[in-house]
Order: C-alpha cells, then sequence, then structure tokens
C-alpha cells in the first residue's frame, strides 16, 4: 500500500525530492493577509497600459455618436483583458454609459446563452429583473428583446476572447444604432476575427504591443521585490534583466515567472539553481511555446500540497469565474487540504489559494468592501496548460464531446455542454467526482445511473443543472462529501440522505427546497449546510428571501461550520443551536419577540462565530437582544432585520466588526454615536433603520468606514460630518429620504470620497447639487463623481450624472 501511494504521488509530481527549492528554501513568507497579494498584483498588472487606457477611454466616451466597434488583437498573455477591464471599470466610462454588459465567448460558446446573459446584465443594470420568458426564447426572440431593450439606450458592450471569425456578422444585427454613442469592443488573438475598417469607418483594430523592457522589468522587480519596494536589488540586476528579456513583454509571462521567484530566498546561488533549470523553458523560437514552457515551469515549482488544487481549475470551463468557497470546499472533500494546528481546514484551503495567487497562477475576480476574495480564475492560457498537465497525469477529464472509453476510468469527470445523452450508459466507472457544468438537459435517468453505478462516488457538484429531482438513490453513495444542488429546480430530499454518514457539504442555496427531512440529524461529520429560496419577482423587501425549515435534531451536526438560513422560531431549535459550537457562520429568520432571551444565551456559547445575521418574522415583529452580555468575540459581520426599541448594548463590544447592515429597525436614538467608534468597521449601510430627524458623526468617528449607505430614512432632515470623520470613506449612498432638503454638513471634508450616489431624493435636494445655480455645488465639487438615480415611467432606474440637461429638465419639470 505504501509503494502504491509513493507511485500515485510521483504521478502527481508530489516527491521530497522537487520540492526541496520550493518549500525549505523558500521565503517563510507568513500569508497573513489574503488581501496584500491580491492588492499588489492588480498594481503590477497594470504596467505599461496606461497610456492605452487613457487613449480608450477617450475614445469611448469622446468619440463620435455613431455605434463604434473597437478591437484589441494580440497574442494571449499581452494583457488584452486586463487593458480591456480597466476601462470597463473605469468610473468615467461607468457614469458615462445608461448600461454595459461584459460578455466572456471564448472557443465553445453557445448564441443563446450568450444573448440570454446579456439581457440579464442589462436588466440589472437597471436595477430590474428580466423577464422569466427569456429562459425559453429561441436566438431570434431573444435578438429582438435585446433590441427592444437597448433602443432608447447608450450601451457598452464587451465581448472577451473571440475565436469565431463569424462571430459578429452573427450578432451584430442585436444592437441598435440610435446615434447615442454606443460602443462596442472585442479582445480577440486572431485579427481575422475583428471586423475591419475596410468593411466599414465604425470598426477600428488596434493591435496591442508587447511591454517595452523597461516597463518589463519594472513588472518584474513590481512582482519580485515586494519588501524591497518594487527596486531591483543591485547583486541580482543582470539576473532579472536576463529573465525579463527571454519574456518577450508578454506581462503574463512575466508576472507568472515572477511570483516563482517571489518564493526563492534572496540569495545568488539560490537564483543560479533555478535558472539553470529554467533555461532549457527558453530554447524554442516559438514565442507561444515559449510562454506555455514558462507556464509549465511554475507549476512544476509548485509545493506538493498546491498542485493538485491547482489542477483543480482545469475542472472548471475556459475564462469561468468561480466562486472561492465553492473551490475550496472542493479541495476539501477530495482530501487535498491538510489539518494545521490552530486552524480549521477552510482556513487552510484559503491559505492555498492566497498563495496560488501570491504566485500570479490564479487571478482575483471579485473582492468585496471588507477585503475578502469573493471569485477568481486562471487565464486561458493558463488553463491550456492544466488540462494539458491533467491529461498526463489522469487527474480529470473535461468531457465536451461523446462519451469516450478513457472516460470510463476516470476518477474525476467534469461535465459540459450537451453530452449528457452519451454518458447514461457508463457502468462500473472508477469516477469519484462529477462536477455539471453549462449543459442543457440532465435526464433522471442519469442521476439515477450515477446513484446505481459510482458506488465509490466522493463528489457530486450540480450547480446550476437543469434538475428538478433526486432519485432516492442517492442514498448508496455511503463515501459520498460534497453533495451541491445549488440554483437548481430540486424541491425535496428523499429520506435516504440521512444515509450519507459522510457527507460535508451540503448546498440547496437558491433551489427549491423549503423543508428539510429530518434524517438531517443523522449527518455528523456535516460541515456545510446552506439552503434559501431567492424570491426574484420582487425587488428589495422584508421578504426578499426564503429560509428553510428544519426539524429539531440540528443540534447533533457539531462539525458544522456554516449554517443559513433556516427558520428558528421556537425556543427548543434555537436551544440546540447551542450544540454548534464550530459555527463560523448562521443565518436564521422568523424569530419572534419572545426567541430573542434564548438565542441570546445560545450565542455567548459561539466563541468562534464570523458572521451573523438575524431576522424576524415581519417588519413589525421586535427583536429582543438586550441580553446578550457577552457577544461573539470575532464576528465580523452583522446584519439584523426587524424592529429594535434601541441598538443593543453589547454592539460596542464588537472590535472585530467589519460590515454591519441594520433594516427596518426604525431605531429613535441615532444609531451612528455608538457605531462610529467600532475600529474595525468598513461597511455601514442603515436601510428603514432609524426614525429620527439628525445624524451626526462626529470628529473621529469611524476611521475606517469605506461605505455608507442612508436608504428610506424617512424623518431624516439633518445629517452632519465633523471634520475629521471618515477620512477613509470613498462611497456614499444617500436614497429615499424625503425630508433631508440639502447635502450632508461637513461633506467637503470627504477627501478621499470618490462616489456620491444620490437615489430618488427630493427635487430641492438635486437641484442644490447642480453646477452654475446650485448653491451646495462647492461642497461636492471635489467628489470626482456625483450621480443620480430616478426611476423612469416606473419601470427601471434612470442614472444621471450631475449637470447633466436631461437631469435638469426632468428636476424643474
Amino acid at each position: 500500500m505504501l509503494e502504491d501511494i509513493r507511485k500515485r504521488g510521483e504521478r502527481y509530481g508530489f516527491n521530497a525530492k522537487e520540492q526541496g527549492t520550493s518549500s525549505s528554501d523558500a521565503i517563510s513568507d507568513k500569508w497573513h493577509d489574503p488581501r496584500m497579494a491580491s492588492l499588489f498584483i492588480e498594481e503590477a498588472e497594470v504596467v505599461g497600459i496606461e497610456s492605452h487606457r487613457d487613449k480608450f477611454i477617450n475614445w469611448l466616451i469622446e468619440g463620435p455618436s455613431n455605434r463604434m466597434v473597437y478591437s484589441v488583437v494580440g497574442i494571449g498573455g499581452l494583457g488584452k483583458t486586463t487593458l480591456v477591464k480597466k476601462v470597463y471599470d473605469d468610473d468615467k466610462v461607468t457614469i458615462h454609459f445608461d448600461c454595459r454588459a461584459w460578455i466572456i465567448v471564448s472557443q465553445s460558446y453557445k448564441m443563446k446563452e450568450l444573448l440570454r446573459d446579456m439581457i440579464k446584465q442589462f436588466y440589472k443594470a437597471r436595477k430590474e429583473f428580466a423577464p422569466r420568458e427569456i429562459d425559453t426564447m429561441k436566438v431570434p426572440s431573444l435578438i429582438e428583446e435585446l433590441k427592444n431593450c437597448l433602443r432608447e439606450q447608450r450601451y457598452l458592450v464587451i465581448f472577451d476572447d473571440i475565436w469565431d471569425i463569424g462571430f459578429w456578422d452573427h450578432i451584430k444585427c442585436a444592437f441598435p444604432c440610435n446615434d447615442k454613442g454606443n460602443r462596442i469592443i472585442i479582445t480577440t488573438r486572431n485579427e481575422d476575427v475583428a471586423p475591419s475598417s475596410n468593411e466599414s469607418l465604425d470598426y477600428y483594430v488596434y493591435k496591442l504591443p508587447s511591454l517595452p523592457f523597461e516597463k518589463a522589468f519594472e513588472l518584474f522587480c513590481k512582482k519580485v521585490f515586494q519588501r524591497e519596494g518594487g527596486q531591483c536589488p543591485p547583486d541580482f540586476v543582470d539576473f532579472s534583466r536576463g529573465i525579463v528579456e527571454r519574456c518577450g513583454g508578454l506581462p503574463l509571462a512575466i508576472v507568472a515567472i515572477g511570483g516563482l521567484f517571489s518564493t526563492k530566498a534572496k540569495v545568488v546561488f539560490e537564483w543560479s539553481k533555478v535558472l539553470d533549470s529554467l533555461s532549457s523553458e527558453f530554447e524554442s523560437n516559438s514565442r507561444l511555446r515559449s510562454i506555455t514552457r514558462i507556464l509549465s515551469f511554475s507549476y512544476h515549482d509548485l509545493p506538493y500540497n498546491l498542485k493538485a488544487c491547482f489542477l483543480y481549475f482545469g475542472m472548471f470551463p475556459e475564462d469561468c469565474s468561480i466562486n472561492c468557497a465553492r473551490l475550496t470546499r472542493l479541495w476539501i472533500a477530495e482530501g487535498f487540504v491538510k489539518e494545521k494546528k490552530g486552524q480549521t481546514l477552510e482556513d487552510v484551503a484559503q491559505d492555498y489559494l492566497n498563495q496560488l495567487i501570491h504566485r500570479s497562477l490564479v487571478q482575483v475576480d471579485r473582492e468585496d468592501y471588507i477585503g475578502r476574495i469573493r471569485n477568481c480564475r486562471v487565464h486561458d492560457m493558463m488553463h491550456e496548460v492544466i488540462l494539458s498537465r491533467s491529461e498526463e497525469l489522469s487527474f480529470g477529464l473535461v468531457s465536451m464531446t461523446n462519451y469516450s472509453k478513457c472516460e470510463r476510468t476516470a476518477r474525476r469527470l467534469s461535465i459540459q455542454k450537451n453530452v449528457i445523452t452519451h454518458l447514461q450508459n457508463i457502468t462500473n466507472s472508477q469516477t469519484r467526482t462529477i462536477l455539471i457544468l453549462e449543459v442543457d438537459e440532465v435526464p433522471n435517468s442519469f442521476l439515477t445511473t450515477c446513484f446505481v453505478n459510482f458506488k465509490l462516488m466522493k463528489i457530486m457538484d450540480c450547480e446550476g443543472a437543469p434538475i428538478d429531482y433526486i432519485p432516492k438513490e442517492v442514498g448508496n453513495l455511503l463515501h459520498l462529501k460534497y453533495l451541491s444542488l445549488r440554483d437548481t429546480k430540486v424541491q425535496i430530499l428523499p429520506k435516504s440522505i440521512g444515509k450519507l454518514y459522510n457527507l460535508e457539504t451540503l448546498d440547496l442555496k437558491y433551489s427549491l427546497v423549503s423543508e428539510l427531512p429530518v434524517e438531517i440529524s443523522r449527518l455528523r461529520k456535516l460541515r456545510y449546510l446552506a439552503a434559501y429560496i431567492k424570491n426574484n419577482d420582487v425587488e428589495f423587501n422584508f421578504d426578499f428571501s426564503q429560509a428553510v425549515k428544519i426539524h429539531s435534531g440540528i443540534g447533533c451536526l457539531q462539525s458544522l461550520q456554516k449554517l443559513f438560513k433556516i427558520e428558528a422560531n421556537n425556543n427548543a431549535l434555537i436551544t440546540e443551536l447551542g450544540n454548534l459550537g464550530q459555527l463560523r457562520k448562521l443565518e436564521i429568520t422568523k424569530l419572534k419577540r419572545e426567541n430573542g432571551i434564548v438565542l441570546c444565551t445560545v450565542l455567548e456559547k459561539m466563541r468562534h462565530l464570523l458572521s451573523l445575521r438575524i431576522r424576524a418574522t415581519c417588519e413589525e415583529e421586535v427583536l429582543e437582544l438586550q441580553s446578550l452580555s457577552s457577544p461573539p468575540p470575532l464576528l465580523q459581520t452583522l446584519s439584523l432585520s426587524g424592529r429594535l426599541e434601541k441598538l443593543p448594548e453589547w454592539i460596542p463590544k464588537l472590535k472585530s466588526i467589519a460590515r454591519i447592515g441594520l433594516y427596518w429597525l426604525r431605531l429613535m436614538d441615532d444609531p451612528l454615536k455608538v457605531l462610529q467608534a467600532l475600529p474595525n468597521l468598513k461597511y455601514l449601510w442603515l436601510y428603514n433603520g432609524y426614525g429620527g430627524e439628525q445624524l451626526h458623526i462626529e470628529g473621529e468617528g469611524f476611521q475606517k468606514l469605506k461605505f455608507l449607505g442612508l436608504e428610506s430614512l424617512g424623518g431624516l432632515n439633518r445629517l452632519i460630518i465633523d471634520e475629521g470623520a471618515l477620512p477613509l470613506l470613498e462611497k456614499l449612498r444617500i436614497g429615499a429620504c424625503p425630508q433631508l432638503k440639502e447635502v450632508p454638513s461637513g461633506i467637503h471634508h470627504l477627501k478621499c470620497l470618490k462616489n456620491l450616489q444620490i437615489y430618488e431624493m427630493p427635487t430641492d435636494f438635486a437641484l442644490s447639487l447642480q453646477p452654475n445655480e446650485g448653491p451646495d455645488f462647492g461642497k461636492v465639487k471635489h467628489i470626482p463623481f456625483v450621480t443620480f438615480r430616478y426611476r423612469t415611467r416606473g419601470e427601471y432606474y434612470k442614472r444621471y450624472m450631475v449637470g447633466d440637461s436631461e437631469l435638469l429638465k426632468r428636476l424643474r419639470a
């Protein structure tokens, strides 16, 4: 058995000899702050694109009124997507266009799904839900819906990574030419794909050049010599310049190889040893082959515990934005994550991801306001390297064509696109993992076949799959650790699920499951249980989502780390929650006033809790939370929905809290008096949370706050901000406060404020902020972006910039 383990380790490249330089000789960096690596990478990746970015922004905003199509062309790894993303996210661009959409096309796109995604993005930009009918529409109907959606809009659309030469000809009829200055940007490796200026003056091809040597050298040094402030030490100048020269000005190659050297000790001998190994990777004259070899070398340099984690990105489609929590839970279920004293498996898995990000093998795709990495991805060229390596090692197979014999022995199978019908006859498979991604149809017979024949299955991920039924044979999977039915139409879980004694993750979020069977209480190894129904037919209100009903016995699940959303409307059930001492996240709804004291007693036992969300039975129900004397000391996120007679006295004890949302509380005492003293608070949203007339932020208040939202505060007529308050505030959102007639007093002190958003505010308030005639314009003229949103014909929110002639016309009318 030991010999088998050793051989399997060698197959994946997990051997002690190979790891010598990666572990013992590497700098012993503590991955203490996961945000630092991603922030530094973001800064590094924009080196050399500033002039290109500014040029594009000018074209988008100042160009002609007719629809223009710009194509960015260049080899993979050159930074096309990075450039266009910087343009797309620029505040001036965001403000200028009524609606925007970013569409990843890639090699195996489906026109129907692409059009559907675009329509949903445009409706979302208007704060509306897309019509349900689009889910069943065919391509011609979707094109008409898209045209109607854009007819009166100034729009911006990005089509990223196009390979099909006929793509633009197939889709251009969907975009109306309404002389509003509409813009479309295409990125592609192939110039033949780009609409040519020979066809029309409305088309422009922009060939992105390689990085000049000095910019490439700057990028490398920023990545490798972070502790030296991006400055290359004299002893390493020749080494570094030689490496950069061989990368040929390709940012992806520079960042990847820089990520590798950033983990090495700054010792000349160590660098020489790595360079000797690397030299052979540069022998080819082919630029494309050269970068592929560089990326492969970065894989080989990974410590053994990261290699399998990195290969797992190949199980997802090219250009896929992957939810980090989902990814790390899959790693845990696969057994890639090893226990470390004093840390949960989830903490260790997050540490693995941070290391991959630090090495620039994985890109951060989305962060939230408090700095948590939410989504990540790998570059498409890196994805190709991963697929190649996975095939060599028989790590996993991606099935996008007909079922083949090799899939019969695949341990991991990622089923993508429309191939389900070719997989119904699999028997005696060695498959341990199945991911169903982006498929059109999943017959019930396929699931039954899986559950009957795959006795050794550990992971079944059906997130987003078109399924509405789980057969009782799921109980046969005694080794199953991970089951995801997220975003499916499944309504009922069979009782046989109680046989899955090894299950660690049960993800029912956005499914239609409204009640959990009593047999759930048998799953003693369960670490993650998420279940709630999202109501897409209503705007944000008290009943925006529906929790699941759960029976007694929940207290037996003592391994649970995350539990949400459950209905907790009786004391017996709430008391059981006190047995869940390992919980990191808890979200409960339907809380009655008489249950509050029991809940407070339970919360005092939860010393590891990081996130707590509590919602009452209705807007009028009072949350009785005063009796909590010692709140969870590590709490980072708190959300309260329901009436509060006064802010709980334990709130000031939350020294680690970073995010607070207070909804429908209707407090009469100014809550900011307490909240502004919280030392680590970065995000605060009050929605119908205060019924008084005045809010006051004092001189030393909110020293770390970055976002402040004040909405639906019906009695508020004055907001005072003292000098010295809110020194880091970046975004202020004020909406639906009908009695607030003037801009907050002291807003001119907020030097970091980049974005002031005004929603449905009185006419006098809005007029006072307009240039030339507004008496308060001088107080906000230092803010780069001041925007207003008002409902248009009761359909959607229309956004205006300060001084917009259309806005002035509306206000004066």
